[in-house]
């Protein structure tokens, strides 16, 4: 289906919103053309625009996916008295449905059916970021899309009109210049690159670059310019695209994806005076360079020789252990990635030395203790245990990867300290612990109620499909389970200990490993039995935990009367099903105020992610569009075949170091 942008008799098409959820009445949202412009769409809430495409140049824009590379273009048309937009497949594209919607929360979505799933998968989706709707950073302000965490900033030479505003996350004012313009023959225009050009500009029609140039030069109102060719279609005869603008320029986003992304010229002011002035400017700033770099130096020197002494060499250590070769290690990684290193004595007054009493949990590879520095900030120390090789690797293998990683439902990383053979990772402080304190405690387990256990769920979702798609690399956990789900002082989850994680390569879709590392119970059997690992593994880990959030109930237990026939927490939940008793695992302590259909959607979710085979497993795009959308339909699963019938062990046995010739538990 073809949308009519523009015609001659005809009125307008737009998309339109339902009202609600389960509401199909048209709601406040609609998609459409700009009535005064054909060169950008809007979507917006009533008469107010919500968000605004990249004013196009109507070439063929393509939303690639990084997973299976199949895209999806939209394309404008001219067809007599009718100018008309489509979208789809490219010409020799894998084959599939498409279909474009406004949802009715005001995102427009571009969906593929995927038929092994039966459902609608999203492949693109805008605004994608509070940053990128309408005017979000003011005039002058462009959010900076390209950062792990899209945030608006003002252009070069502007600076932000509200300061206080502006550091606490209000941006609507924007940015105003550091310097007055003076309309100078001696004016001159910054070029910013990638970005998607303002709103409420003039397009001038038949320009060249240099007469487009010339245009905005010449006109002192003029405050900034964007040219472009209109490679694929001639409106009206003109085939270039000429854009001035003479007043704030808003709603701006520098782009990190393919659609939009241009050229912008912005004027400002250059230099003036003679060249006496900035000859004697010129020797000044070199002789300050000259002079700051002998201070810099003997600096230096001496931050060296007294650093060398009170950490005792720790830089040093750190070099020689990024250059170890300390077996299978992560190929991808960086081995030039570097943390503040913390001098040991200062970790060590942290934790009381190491007291006992100061440990938070105790781990395969060494204790984590809570500690204080002297500016009263806390911490979160986990030491390994002293002439580890393994814990060296896992050491080594947890900086490099976390360094890459910046995400709300990932614990953050804040340094390491080395001293001869002790090597500390120290991490963010999270005051409520792990998710295990809580949901296989029988005095604790009521202390989360339903919703939070929901968020909780939601939470890891996220941080997951971050990891396997936002990242700037793809990343495997490999080790998922509730010991590493922490929470915050708002049982906010994050996810943690990353030291077995993979990196893997943007085409990369699996990898076979004979070195298989992770916790019994949680392992996919490809990847407990014959080291495959993708994004599939962690979606089987995520179902097991899912099942148990929901049920409090430790995979791999055997011990309560209620599992008595089953011989783990999946085989229970499939006896349960086959029963039509789902409503049986729901743990017993919240179900006064559950919210019944969220809970069986859960466990339904969690049977799909703990499938065999891992092609029938969903994505985690598809598992969090689910849980927070109850509209989408979920496939019928299959019954898994469990670990204990494949002999694959129970329990919550950690491997470490293990081939698959020979086993080694932990």
């Amino acid at each position: 289906m073809n949308l009519r942008l523009s015609h001659k008799t005809l009125p307008l098409q737009h998309l339109v919103s339902w009202k609600g959820q389960q509401d199909p009445s048209p709601g406040d949202f609609s998609y459409g053309a700009d009535p005064s412009s054909l060169l950008q769409c809007f979507v917006w809430n009533g008469s107010t625009p919500h968000r605004r495409s990249p004013v196009s140049v109507w070439t063929n824009y393509l939303y690639m996916d990084r997973l299976d590379e199949s895209s999806i273009y939209m394309a404008l048309h001219h067809a007599g008295d009718e100018v008309y937009m489509s979208f789809g497949m490219p010409t020799g594209s894998l084959v599939m449905l498409v279909r474009m919607e406004i949802h009715y929360s005001g995102k427009l979505n571009i969906l593929s059916w995927e038929s092994n799933m039966s459902v609608w998968r999203t492949r693109y989706a805008e605004p994608q970021h509070e940053c990128n709707m309408y005017g979000y950073c003011g005039p002058y302000g462009y959010c900076d899309t390209i950062e792990i965490v899209p945030v608006c900033k003002c252009l070069d030479g502007f600076e932000p009109r509200d300061g206080k505003g502006w550091s606490s996350g209000r941006f609507s004012q924007g940015c105003r210049r550091k310097e007055v313009l003076r309309c100078t023959h001696g004016d001159g225009f910054l070029a910013f690159s990638g970005m998607k050009v303002p709103d409420k500009f003039l397009h001038v029609p038949k320009r060249s670059f240099a007469e487009c140039t010339e245009e905005c030069r010449s006109n002192c109102s003029c405050v900034a310019y964007a040219y472009s060719m209109m490679s694929n279609i001639d409106i009206d005869g003109d085939d270039t695209r000429c854009l001035v603008w003479m007043g704030g320029l808003i709603d701006m986003d520098m782009e990190n994806h393919t659609q939009g992304g241009e050229n912008l010229y912005v004027r400002t002011r250059r230099l003036q005076g003679n060249m006496r002035k900035m000859k004697t400017l010129e020797i000044a700033l070199i002789l300050l360079a000259v002079v700051s770099s002998f201070l810099i130096l003997i600096c230096v020197g001496l931050i060296w020789i007294y650093g060398f002494r009170g950490n005792q060499g720790s830089k040093i250590v750190w070099e020689r252990l990024m250059r170890r070769d300390t077996g299978n290690f992560n190929e991808f990684a960086d081995s030039n990635t570097e943390f503040p290193i913390f001098n040991f004595k200062s970790i060590a007054a942290a934790t009381n030395n190491f007291l006992e009493s100061n440990i938070l949990g105790k781990g395969g590879f060494g204790n984590v203790y809570k500690g204080k520095l002297e500016d009263g900030k806390e911490i979160a120390v986990k030491r390994l245990r002293v002439g580890s090789v393994q814990g060296a690797v896992e050491f080594k293998n947890e900086i490099t990867v976390i360094s890459r990683l910046q995400h709300r439902n990932l614990v953050k990383l804040i340094g390491c300290s080395i001293h001869e053979d002790e090597k500390l990772l120290i991490y963010e402080y999270l005051p409520n612990r792990s998710l295990d304190y809580f949901i296989f405690n029988d005095t604790r387990k009521s202390l989360l109620n339903w919703p939070t256990r929901f968020k909780i769920i939601k939470g890891v979702a996220r941080g997951l499909l971050y990891l396997h798609q936002d990242s700037r690399l793809m990343m495997i956990h490999r080790d998922l389970k509730a010991s590493n789900i922490l929470l915050d002082a708002e049982m906010g989850p994050k996810i943690s200990d990353f030291g077995t994680a993979r990196i893997f390569g943007v085409h990369e879709q699996e990898r076979h490993t004979n070195r298989v590392v992770g916790t019994f119970g949680y392992m996919s059997p490809e990847y407990a039995m014959e080291g495959v690992i993708s994004v599939k593994s962690d979606v089987y880990s995520f179902g097991v935990l899912l099942l148990e959030i929901v049920s409090g109930i430790k995979t791999g237990t055997t011990t309560t009367s209620a599992c008595a026939r089953a011989h783990n927490l999946i085989d229970y939940a499939w006896s349960l099903r086959k029963d039509g008793k789902m409503m049986d695992l729901i743990e017993s302590s919240i179900i006064q105020g559950c919210c019944l259909v969220e809970a069986l959607r859960c466990i339904h979710i969690g049977l799909l992610s703990v499938q065999d085979d891992p092609d029938a497993r969903p994505l985690m795009s598809w598992v969090v569009a689910s849980l927070d959308n109850q509209d989408i339909d979920l496939p019928q699963p299959k019954e898994p075949m469990c670990f204990s019938r494949r002999n694959y062990g129970g329990g919550e046995s950690h491997i470490h170091d293990m081939s698959l010739e020979n086993l080694k538990g932990r």
